[in-house]
């Protein structure tokens, strides 16, 4: 499944409007953001860590107006912890992102 990049960039664009530097600064800062948190939740060991990614992942998400990823963290917190169809999901997201760059 690809992921659409066009609700971060249109959520970026009503933020900051043609500033292309600050629009990247921010994507960029959303990248990392949801990366950390994917990655914190592919290494939690336990329901409570699991369920800590999975609520910062989706508030990044919320935050960015990223409503598919939003979506997956949902099903990360309604679903079974460390499901490995929803962790490969996730990343799938995320690299259509890093290859959305622009």
């Amino acid at each position: 499944m690809v992921y659409d990049p066009g609700a971060l960039n249109a959520s970026l664009a009503a933020a900051v409007g043609t500033d292309g530097d600050l629009m990247a600064e921010l994507r960029a800062a959303f990248l990392e953001s949801a990366e950390r948190q994917a990655d914190l939740l592919a290494r939690a060991r336990c329901d409570a860590n699991w369920t800590i990614a999975a609520s910062r992942l989706k508030s990044v998400a919320a935050s960015f107006g990223v409503t598919g990823l939003m979506d997956l963290a949902e099903e990360a917190l309604t679903g079974a912890p460390s499901d490995p169809v929803i962790l490969r999901r996730i990343q799938a997201a995320l690299t259509d992102f890093r290859g959305n760059a622009a």
